[in-house]
């Protein structure tokens, strides 16, 4: 899958543009909620100019008759034409040694350095933790790494790797017999930068002043590195005095692969008494590998004339100890109590979700045992969330949770009582899809519901007859007449114009690799394509009064509303973080466009980063919007307070908008937004969004609902006993479907009370949408790569 790098946002707000990925809720929970946590790296792995001495000429190999074990990109910013090559050589040897089923992709810029003695520096993009395949679900996991381990692409956005070359070096320019004896060897830095950016790299950090080391996130380079008395290096207090002389003091490498390839011998990091940014920890000892040959490539420092044109057997093996589960530590302590125990609803089953002890970090944990106290019966995991099964429907049941390492057993702490339940019943429409982002509408008299397949990319209509579905493929399959071959991802919306059996669906979709916001309609027989926006010859600044088709990343969200007036689209601009509209009147052929909101702090609108979730819908005489907006962050770059605006107008013009804020961050509200979902019912339009507080930031904590005609009376409830919500949310009016602990859970809103739809679990959460087939209320999901239908019992 092609990928295209995220555009440079214009205005300033648009930086926070970068927690999109927090906000949809993908990240930042307790290691307790079972999902992907992610971390921005900031720390550099580095390689000094040496002085020409002890030469080291290792064998180039035939790269080209390599077997490639992953796809590496490089996008190269200044480089000129002679470096490519040599770049490529390195990229290619990674290739036949890295093995990955995603693509690797790496953002390399070719510039000056801070310091003249810098050849290059590499680090991760971002750093993972609690992922799907995770060996160790307490540890940080690089970008590429973390990638290959979880098998899919877990921040599609974002490039896995940042490589700098210092353009001032005196580097070799040629191809044949190397480099002379004041020149350095451009292929022997990338290979040993891209090193570090696949995961040869120490997070921790040092203060000159205090001599206290940090390590707030520790990878599984830190949990190999070993003090000489046996300690883990990611297992020392942190900050501490302790660390800090760890840092600057004799380590090893403790993996066993490593350490077979040393010939038995625990390879010496580099740690010198004088800590060096880049340098210390994140190396092989210099003194004892620069005259290794093979296994020079993560010494410090490359000499003129020097070269490595393959990892070597040490680093290889080095590599693969990373993808494996480090060993316990030595164990400081008997464990304290669990954390934030809680007992979870489930289908004949309760899910037992903690946080570790406080020392959980020194004790170094073993096993969690949790005993059921009804029954006794006792099951043991190696970390949270625990599933106990064999529970019955209708039963109360609490549980006790201990942790154990190799000197004892902490106090048992005991949850709270919760009663299994069984959930909603279920028909599968489509067997064999992994539906994403759905939606539906009513088209000739009958529901159809539109969802995209990311087995393969492609966009599909499932149309009921009467008797069975049809099911249809819209797009992201190839093809003439407007197709796209791109995969199909981001927001579905979906509207319908004319009447009777005589209807046009209309559909608003985007592709991964151009984010452009792509249309279809359908007239009963067939399809036809083009492109509202995305597509134009540049970014139109928010700042211009005169709207045309951007070349922003529209592909975030969109909702549509059609009236007699004409079809509307609205979408985000992900570069500069507002919200856009796309109009096309009854009697025009022509789309329109409009800056909504988040340009402005006059008229009633917001300069607030805007639009991350968006639904839209027309009353009869009003297009309304419902719209989230994001107006301060922290230093994680996670949203810290936020907004759920409310926009209206009669007919098309752009300048009718009306705006009101509808929720606003404050008191015990941390946060607002994560979704948002509207719906127009017996008791008017209600509006749907979630909340947190300060102490569950950045998670949200509960669901509210207002109805628009009393705008300011709130219901909020948390779902306790059933986990923590997030996005999707879709109501009918009646009832909300939201998720919760990575399952579907649904509120109905007149009763105040929360039901178990569905058990099964997605860390990429359950996308939902209600339609009515033969009078009966249904709730469709991609659920266990099936497109389903849900019904309470």
């Amino acid at each position: 899958m092609a990928r295209k790098f995220m555009r440079i946002p214009t205005r300033s707000v648009a930086i926070l543009t970068a927690i999109s990925s927090l906000f949809l809720g993908l990240v930042a929970p307790t290691s307790a909620d079972a999902l992907v946590l992610v971390r921005p790296a900031t720390h550099w792995g580095n390689v000094y100019a040496g002085p020409a001495t002890n030469l080291q000429q290792s064998p180039t190999p035939k790269v080209g008759k390599l077997e490639k074990k992953s796809r590496i990109i490089v996008k190269y910013n200044n480089f000129p034409e002679w470096t490519k090559v040599q770049v490529q050589a390195a990229v290619d040897v990674w290739a036949a040694n890295f093995e990955s089923s995603v693509p690797i992709y790496i953002d390399a810029t070719w510039g000056r350095s801070s310091s003249y003695s810098v050849l290059g520096s590499a680090r991760p993009g971002s750093y993972f933790s609690n992922f799907k395949g995770a060996p160790d679900s307490s540890l940080w996991y690089p970008s590429a790494l973390a990638n290959a381990l979880a098998g899919k692409d877990l921040d599609g956005d974002n490039p896995e790797m940042i490589i700098t070359v210092n353009s001032l070096a005196s580097w070799y320019r040629g191809t044949g017999s190397g480099p002379s004896r004041t020149e350095y060897d451009l292929q022997s830095v990338i290979l040993h930068e891209m090193a570090h950016g696949l995961g040869f790299l120490s997070t921790d950090s040092y203060d000159d002043f205090f001599g206290y080391g940090s390590i707030d996130q520790p990878t599984p380079y830190d949990a190999y590195a070993q003090t000489g008395d046996g300690r883990r290096l990611s297992d020392l207090p942190s900050p501490s005095l302790e660390l800090g002389e760890a840092l600057t003091s004799k380590l090893v490498w403790s993996g066993p692969l490593g350490v077979a390839a040393n010939g038995g011998v625990k390879p010496l990091l580099y740690t010198p008494k004088k800590y060096e940014d880049g340098s210390s920890v994140s190396h092989l000892d210099e003194a004892t590998f620069s005259n290794a040959g093979k296994d020079a490539a993560m010494s410090p420092n490359l000499d003129a004339g020097e070269i490595f044109h393959e990892p070597g057997p040490l680093l290889l093996a080095m590599m693969q100890d990373l993808r494996n589960k480090p060993p316990v530590g030595i164990a400081v302590g008997i464990p304290q109590q669990v954390r934030n125990a809680q007992a979870l609803v489930s289908d004949s089953s309760a899910i037992i979700r903690f946080d570790p002890p406080a020392n959980a970090r020194a004790a170094q944990i073993t096993s969690y045992t949790v005993k059921n106290t009804k029954t006794g019966a006792e099951k043991s995991f190696t970390s949270g969330p625990a599933v106990m099964t064999g529970l019955k429907n209708g039963t109360l049941y609490s549980f006790e949770i201990t942790a154990s390492n190799s000197l004892g057993t902490s106090d048992p702490v005991t949850t709270n009582s919760i009663t299994p339940q069984e959930p909603w019943k279920k028909t599968v429409i489509d067997p064999k899809v992994d539906a994403r982002n759905l939606t539906s509408t009513t088209f000739n008299a009958n529901p159809a519901i539109i969802y995209q397949d990311a087995i393969n990319g492609s966009l599909k209509v499932a149309l009921w007859n009467g008797k069975l579905w049809s099911k249809l493929t819209v797009d992201g399959r190839g093809g003439s007449a407007g197709r796209t071959r791109n995969p199909i991802a981001g927001d579905v919306s979906a509207c319908v114009s004319g009447f009777g059996k005589t209807q046009v669906l209309h559909i608003f979709y985007s592709d991964s690799v151009d984010k452009d916001l792509r249309y279809a309609t359908y007239d009963g027989k067939g399809f036809k394509y083009e492109i509202i926006d995305g597509n134009g010859p540049a970014v139109n600044s928010y700042e211009d009064p005169i709207r045309v088709r951007t070349a922003s990343d529209v592909s975030v969200s969109n909702a549509c509303s059609i009236s007699s007036a004409g079809t509307q689209v609205f979408y985000r601009d992900e570069s500069q973080g507002i919200l856009l509209g796309a109009v096309k009147a009854k009697s025009s052929t022509e789309w329109k466009y409009e800056l909504v909101d988040g340009d402005r702090k006059t008229d009633d609108r917001t300069t607030g980063d805007v639009a991350f979730h968006l639904d839209a819908l027309f009353d009869g005489k009003e297009t309304v919007l419902l719209y989230d907006s994001i107006l301060t962050i922290n230093t994680r770059k996670e949203a810290t307070s936020g907004a759920i605006r409310v926009a209206k107008r009669t007919g098309l013009a752009a300048s009718s908008w009306r705006y009101q804020t509808l929720d606003i961050s404050g008191d015990a509200i941390s946060v607002v937004g994560y979704d948002v979902a509207l719906h127009k019912g017996a008791r008017g339009i209600i509006a749907t969004w979630l909340t947190s507080s300060v102490l569950t930031l950045p998670k949200a904590e509960q669901i509210r609902w207002a109805y628009l005609g009393a705008p300011t009376v709130f219901t909020t409830l948390p779902p306790t006993n059933y986990g923590t919500p997030s996005k999707f949310l879709s109501s009918d009016g009646t009832t909300t479907a939201f998720n919760c602990q990575e399952r579907l859970c649904a509120i109905d809103i007149s009763k105040k009370t929360i039901s178990l739809v569905s058990k099964e679990q997605s860390s990429d959460g359950i996308d939902s949408t209600w339609i009515v087939l033969n009078k009966v209320r249904n709730l469709i999901a991609g659920v266990g790569n099936q497109l389903i239908s849900l019904r309470p019992l």
